[in-house]
């Protein structure tokens, strides 16, 4: 192998070694001091689940539109917010991440585009407790997994590129002014209502579907719901579109976090 095929290589093993140690950490850091360590992965979705069965289920008696095969609103709920869960919780954590790892920015020859790429793996390991929640209560309800299920890796995946490449974009305006993250929740919290998480997209008016054809998350949760829970239907042509939005998404956020890069040490 030639000298920069060699350097490629030891520089990608280098950087997955940095990866793993970064999302350690972030990850122990979470339950350091906690008896019950990373079990509170499993005990937070478990309790959501049985608080969303008496809310919705036994008080507000909320029913599924007809013909949907599974007549469960908590997981059709929490099939639909987990993606949500993801993407959101990368999105803000990653807005203030460059300024708060600023000592390894600035005293270093650190990468620092790996610090979103981390706080999304380590955001990963929950939302795979989560799941591993929901399946085991689908199992329960309607007695088998749907095939569709295969298809979740590549959903996760889109999240990622997605998440990540706005990360980018926020974390790196964050250096510079930092009013980014605040204004970064406002639209996250305006963002998360626009989606079809609590509510069925039936009800939305016609005037406004716009708002689900525009927006690649209300895709995400349809899409998690379509291959998680049993009876609904799979659409590859909305799974293009998804993709074409993260790969943008993902591009974008990296070309902008490059050019923004070069002053991060002097403003830090």
């Amino acid at each position: 192998m030639n000298f920069p095929g060699k350097l490629f290589l030891g520089n990608l093993v280098e950087r997955r070694a940095l990866l793993y140690q970064m999302v350690r950490r972030d990850f122990e850091q979470r339950y350091v001091g906690s008896a019950a360590g990373w079990l509170w992965g499993l005990i937070h979705p478990a309790v959501m689940m049985i608080c969303w069965t008496f809310v919705f289920q036994i008080c507000a008696k909320i029913e599924m539109p007809r013909g949907e095969v599974n007549q469960n609103y908590t997981l059709f709920l929490l099939a639909g917010y987990l993606p949500w869960l993801l993407f959101n919780e990368t999105i803000q954590r990653s807005s203030t991440s460059l300024v708060e790892n600023a000592n390894l920015i600035t005293k270093t020859l650190f990468p620092s585009e790996m610090i979103p790429i981390s706080v999304f793996c380590s955001s990963l390991v929950s939302h795979l407790m989560t799941l591993a929640i929901l399946l085991i209560a689908v199992v329960v309800v309607h007695g088998y997994f749907p095939w569709t299920l295969a298809l979740v890796p590549l959903y996760i995946l889109c999240t990622g590129l997605f998440a990540v490449g706005i990360g980018w974009v926020i974390s790196s305006l964050q250096v510079y002014l930092r009013d980014a993250a605040q204004a970064m929740n406002v639209v996250m919290q305006l963002w998360f209502w626009l989606t079809p998480i609590f509510v069925f997209e039936t009800t939305y008016p016609e005037r406004l579907r716009f708002l689900l054809d525009y927006n690649p998350m209300a895709f995400l949760v349809r899409a998690y719901r379509d291959v998680i829970l049993p009876g609904r239907s799979f659409d590859p042509d909305e799974l293009f579109i998804l993709m074409g939005w993260s790969i943008a998404a993902f591009m974008i956020g990296g070309l902008t976090f490059r050019h923004l890069k070069r002053g991060f040490a002097d403003v830090l």
